[in-house]
């Protein structure tokens, strides 16, 4: 549905692009008393949002809907819940379990509770006024369905009201009454196995309601004689030529009256206006569309290819003078476009070709919007260097939608694996209508977003042949113009043919070598969803959410972790402790493991994004065209699956990315030893050089060259291969410095290797890993000699209430300072200020050198306290 009132206002500030939301958890927090007084709008035109509710289970509230619905029934003893609830969340923000984050406190829920429907109410004020229709909307659906009642009498029930994703306008213009009203909503208990809803399969542990309830708006709507719905705009370019562009406006004007009306639609888009009369028969509805041509148009793109201009629409209906009804919406100008490239997809933006580099998006487990926390992931998600976020199965609410858009981050949509969603062959005449509903109501509600660049209508497999026809025909009828996709992984439909994609994982761990081959997941096609599985935070991080005898198990590989997923497949440590014996050595305490885990997840991250940079300018079938890592987010605190954990901390799966994801980056091969140079940007870059060092594990150089090098624009180039000295020690180093054309770095890279290979057994493993026939040996790295290092910090005010902290670290000693992390504490000896932004960290430096990094963040966040840096490495003590 299109969003017509103001969402928080998004800042990008000047320094560092930080996005800053007004306000904090207005929709995931705890609501005092009984709940915000709500006047509804009385205006044509405006809107009013439910704020706030009463929740009930209905083995409490056993009256009909009839008597709940009336402005007389007390709901004395319900609990108020967030505007935006499922029954879990209503519970948690109520406090009834405790932190269910930590430990196993989730478990305190009693499923059976959500066996049975709960009652949303809501008492609110109006002053209908004479000629002005009302109408409640529903801008999601009710998990798993709903009954709908006002002032004692049913609006909809459980027959209509179905699924997780359609919208519904009702006219309640004759259930208003003049002073108090009263909302009801009953929600029925939710099985992701028999409805389509939302499903979070493997990915956590399970919310126990199965977020049964609400989890959008509800909202009350005025307007006059004449209905404006569904502005949208469409715009088209004519590829490769961008000077002009050709943009079409589109709204429906509803005539809510039993007369014929004569109605005036103006209004404006990019700077030009139009207005159209148009007559209307009783209850009758007509599309009103307005083509414009822009020359010299502002072209919205992906942020490493250029910028994010945003242009605003509006449409407002006038009957005999008098505003009916308005929308307003913004959109931007830009074409998607995709082809096959010897079987695989490739997607272009505006005609340039983009290797889609991006993370699987996770919801909160229980659906709560925490708009803050939203930018700050969005934010994480840009200075990781990410392009893409995969919404599989969890369309997000609006705001991530408006943040994406200014950012110039691609968003891609479709529906989720593993539930009643992918049983198409078995859909009921119900599920078939639910599902076109849900296609068509998702479609409407995000097609004027730019940063939404295609959508799947099948996960793991594709839909059958009539539910296919379904999504295209509901598709069609909300005008969706970008790439439509039949599966993320490689099956194929009658309309749509081939998907273009695979989906051969892995999804557990593989050492850095796996990325390069183009067998399974490695770097050649669209792989939709990839990754190594474990994700270890720091030992700050496992604290807040693990018992410390869960956290000594960690090292028990065998042991059933209930912060991994309730598969069996990914609920141990298995293989990826296993890997890390043999690699780095078995840790011998719980915090060297936490230790090593980051070198092994940050070179392996690294590996993977890398792979795809540099096989991006391949072609033919070994051609990279994209890759989604498998996850970016925690829904819920974990160990496994993300690039940043649930409390925004990033450790070495962060960094390994952060570094691999540079727009202009050089890089080192696991496979072929090669170096290459790639370059994200629309524009070639000259006069670059790459210094390539290659040390022993004591700091000694064994060779150090230096090579004049090209950046050819949006792609890769090979830059030879890495020196092969003599008498190298089992692990050493190396260095990639890429500098331009005066000498100043724009790139650092530092590789710690082996001159024992990594090496797959390809014929054996499953489908969600590949076993290793042999491990590379970095057992040496444990026993460095201690490094020495100086550090000096400064912090700086920043704008819009942030500020930054430069970290300034030089290796003052004669060995190696290995793979050092800064954090900022809340004081001395404080806790770790989270999010910061930091610019790199995980750093290496060989004697001699220094290297500064920066950290930005609230100043709020600091609590009053003073920002304190702490440093440790793999070999350099805590200071």
């Amino acid at each position: 549905m299109l969003r017509n009132r103001p969402l928080p206002a998004l800042v990008v500030a000047a320094v560092g692009l930080a996005l800053l939301v007004p306000g904090t958890s207005a929709n995931a927090g705890p609501v005092p008393g009984t709940g915000t007084a709500l006047t509804v709008a009385a205006a044509p035109g405006q809107t009013s949002t439910i704020p706030d509710w009463r929740m009930q289970t209905s083995t409490t509230a056993t009256q009909a809907g009839s008597v709940i619905s009336g402005t007389g029934y007390s709901d004395a003893g319900w609990l108020t819940v967030p505007a935006r609830s499922t029954v879990m969340a209503g519970l948690i923000a109520n406090g009834r379990y405790g932190d269910v984050n930590y430990s196993e406190n989730l478990k305190k829920a009693d499923p059976g509770d959500f066996k049975v429907p709960w009652w949303y109410r809501k008492v609110f004020q109006a002053d209908p006024q004479p000629g002005v229709n009302t109408f409640l909307k529903l801008n999601g659906g009710v998990i798993s369905r709903g009954e709908v009642w006002l002032n004692g009498t049913k609006v909809a029930g459980t027959d209509t009201v179905v699924g997780a994703y359609p919208t519904f306008e009702f006219n309640v213009t004759s259930l208003l009454r003049k002073g108090g009203n009263a909302l009801a909503v009953k929600a029925s208990p939710s099985d992701p196995a028999k409805d389509l809803v939302i499903h979070f399969i493997d990915w956590a542990q399970l919310p126990p309601d199965r977020n049964q309830g609400l989890f959008r708006d509800v909202d009350i709507a005025q307007s006059g004689a004449v209905s404006v719905r569904g502005l949208h705009v469409l715009s088209d370019l004519p590829l490769p030529d961008l000077n002009t562009a050709t943009v079409t406006v589109k709204a429906d004007v509803r005539n809510n009256t039993g007369n014929a009306v004569t109605t005036t639609v103006s209004g404006s888009a990019a700077g030009q206006n139009y207005s159209q009369n148009v007559s209307l028969a009783a209850n009758e509805t007509k599309t009103v569309t307005f083509t414009l041509t822009v020359t010299g148009p502002q072209i919205w793109w992906p942020y490493q290819m250029g910028a994010q201009p945003l242009h605003d629409a509006t449409a407002t209906a006038t009957v005999a003078g008098a505003k009916s009804d308005e929308q307003r919406t913004t959109f931007g100008i830009r074409e998607v476009t995709s082809k096959m490239v010897s079987g695989n997809l490739q997607y272009q933006i505006n005609g340039k070709p983009i290797l889609i580099r991006g993370g699987g998006w996770a919801s909160d487990l229980f659906l709560r919007t925490n708009v803050q926390k939203i930018a700050d992931e969005m934010l994480l998600t840009k200075s990781m260097g990410l392009n893409t976020i995969r919404l599989e199965g969890k369309p997000e609410n609006d705001e991530i939608y408006d943040m994406a858009d200014r950012m110039g981050i691609l968003l891609m949509t479709g529906w989720e694996c593993c539930s009643k969603w992918q049983n198409t062959g078995g859909f009921s005449a119900e599920d078939k209508r639910v599902a076109g509903a849900s296609a068509e109501g998702e479609a409407k509600r995000i097609r004027n977003h730019p940063s939404v660049f295609t959508f799947l209508i099948g996960s793991d497999e594709a839909p059958v042949a009539d539910v296919e026809k379904i999504y295209l025909d509901a598709l069609k009828r909300a005008d969706w113009q970008t790439p439509i996709v039949t599966a993320a992984a490689r099956r194929s439909s009658p309309q749509l043919g081939d998907s273009g994609m695979k989906m051969d994982g892995p999804y557990w761990w593989e050492p850095p070598v796996y990325w390069y081959n183009n067998q399974k997941g490695g770097s050649a096609g669209f792989a939709s969803e990839i990754g190594p599985g474990l994700a270890i935070p720091e030992m700050d991080e496992l604290k807040k959410f693990m018992s410390q005898a869960e956290i000594n198990k960690l090292t028990d590989y065998n042991a059933t972790q209930y912060h991994l997923s309730p598969s069996a497949n990914f609920s141990k440590i298995g293989f990826w402790g296993t890997a890390l014996d043999n690699r780095y050595g078995k840790p011998s305490t719980v915090d060297d493991f936490v230790k090593k885990a980051q070198l092994q997840q940050y070179e392996t991250n690294r590996a993977q994004f890398e792979a795809f940079g540099r096989d991006f300018s391949d072609t033919g079938a070994n051609q990279a065209q994209g890759l989604i890592y498998w996850m970016q987010n925690d829904p819920w605190p974990k160990l496994f699956w993300h690039l940043y954990n649930y409390n925004l901390a990033t450790a070495g799966s962060y960094f390994g990315a952060k570094t691999a994801n540079k727009a202009l980056h050089a890089q080192y091969s696991y496979d072929d030893k090669s170096l290459a140079v790639v370059n994200m940007g629309l524009e070639a870059k000259q006069g670059l050089s790459l210094q390539v060092t290659v040390f022993n594990s004591d700091g000694t150089q064994k060779a150090n060259e230096t090579r004049p090098v090209p950046a050819k624009a949006n792609g890769s180039v090979r830059v030879g291969t890495l020196p092969q000295p003599s008498g190298l020690t089992p692990a050493y180093f190396v260095r990639l410095l890429l500098k331009d054309s005066t000498g100043k770095e724009v790139d650092r890279n530092v590789y710690w290797l082996s001159t024992k290979a990594d090496t797959l057994n390809y014929n054996a493993g499953d489908w969600w890993y590949t076993p290793q026939a042999q491990y590379t040996d970095l057992k040496s790295l444990s026993s460095l000699k201690a490094g020495q290092v100086s550090v000096t910090s400064t912090t700086t005010p920043g704008t819009g209430g942030r500020q930054s902290t430069s970290v300034t670290v030089k290796n003052t000693g004669t060995s190696v300072a290995f793979f050092m992390r800064a954090s900022l504490r809340k004081g001395q000896g404080g806790a770790e200020v989270l999010p910061v932004d930091w610019s790199d960290n995980y750093i290496t430096l060989f004697p001699g050198e220094s290297q500064t990094i920066r950290g930005e963040y609230r100043t709020s966040d600091l609590g009053g306290a003073q920002p304190v840096v702490q440093l440790s490495g793999h070999n350099v003590s805590r200071r």
